[in-house]
């Protein structure tokens, strides 16, 4: 696959421009935030909707939409036949944050620097605004999804249900709220909550879009390694911005891991060695894209800015 850019350097013999992450993050988070905005209209009952949206589009990196995209114009498909999944993700992803948030779970006041779901609207409504989430993610992907063949749709749902269910998400908050408090817990006990916490719904991103534009099973699996790796250096790095940010910086309760009692990666390695080893997890994801030069760039500078953020 080689881009128009691509075949104009080859002809002139010129190098590539730098890559410019900034720009293209904004671009892509523009067209997602547009995607979100249309995706869920307000009617009877209203309360629900507006609880929907509430989370939905109350900002954020846009990270995981943008990740499906970015992997499907990677395998020679285009934002088009994509958005429809991406925006099923991020709708998943919100729902994932509006139950972490609860009393029950994480107790979280703010998110994303605003009023978390339950404050506004009530644990019960919070509740439903997050199934409410998951159950329309699914249907959009059937719904929205043109011009891919109904066994790659099907593909997609598949994979996208086990990385939010027992087998991913849900395992892995089972398991770290088991663990919470716990003096016992293991680096590879954390892996696995990570793994599957955090790694799995970015896993099933990346693969989905691959998936979308038709990839062949070496690609899925080498975007599906990248995916993992960049998974779990999202997490370590998450874990040391909440111990070394603000709480204005994170948009949500600095040092909540610390008051859960909660077993992290600088609680077993220190803030230095996490940050290390999250590098060596983002070269790891790098590795595996080497092979589609140029056009991996987007995935490859993702992959660094997960190392280099600062909230």
């Amino acid at each position: 696959m080689t881009s128009s850019s691509n075949l104009e350097t080859v002809a002139t013999g010129n190098p590539l421009a730098p890559f410019d992450l900034s720009a293209y993050l904004r671009d892509r988070q523009a067209q997602v935030e547009a995607a979100l905005d249309r995706s869920i209209a307000v009617t009877y009952p209203e309360k629900i909707y507006e609880a929907m949206r509430y989370s939905l589009l109350a900002g954020g990196k846009r990270l995981r939409p943008i990740l499906c995209l970015a992997s499907c114009e990677l395998m020679g498909g285009n934002s088009e036949i994509a958005m429809p999944t991406a925006c099923a993700l991020e709708m998943i992803h919100t729902m994932s944050l509006i139950h972490d948030d609860l009393p029950a779970m994480d107790n979280d006041d703010y998110r994303r620097g605003k009023l978390t779901n339950h404050k506004v609207y009530g644990e019960d409504v919070a509740i439903l605004a997050g199934d409410g989430l998951l159950a329309y993610a699914f249907e959009f992907i059937v719904a929205e999804t043109r011009h891919v063949a109904p066994e790659r749709v099907l593909h997609v749902i598949a994979r996208v249900a086990r990385a939010v269910g027992a087998a991913g998400l849900v395992g892995g908050q089972v398991v770290d709220l088991e663990a919470e408090g716990k003096p016992d817990v293991s680096i590879d006990l954390l892996t696995f909550i990570h793994r599957h916490k955090t790694a799995a719904l970015l896993d099933a991103c990346v693969v989905s879009g691959a998936v979308l534009a038709g990839a062949a099973a070496a690609d899925i699996e080498r975007l599906s390694k990248y995916a993992q790796d960049i998974g779990l250096a999202f997490q370590i790095v998450d874990d040391v911005l909440d111990i070394t940010a603000t709480q204005a910086e994170l948009g949500k309760t600095a040092g909540k891991d610390v008051q859960a009692q909660k077993a992290t990666y600088p609680s077993f390695w220190g803030i230095e060695e996490s940050q290390r080893q999250a590098q060596q997890l983002v070269a790891a994801a790098k590795a595996e894209l080497a092979s589609y030069g140029d056009a991996a760039q987007p995935l490859m500078a993702i992959a660094d800015y997960i190392t280099t953020r600062t909230h």
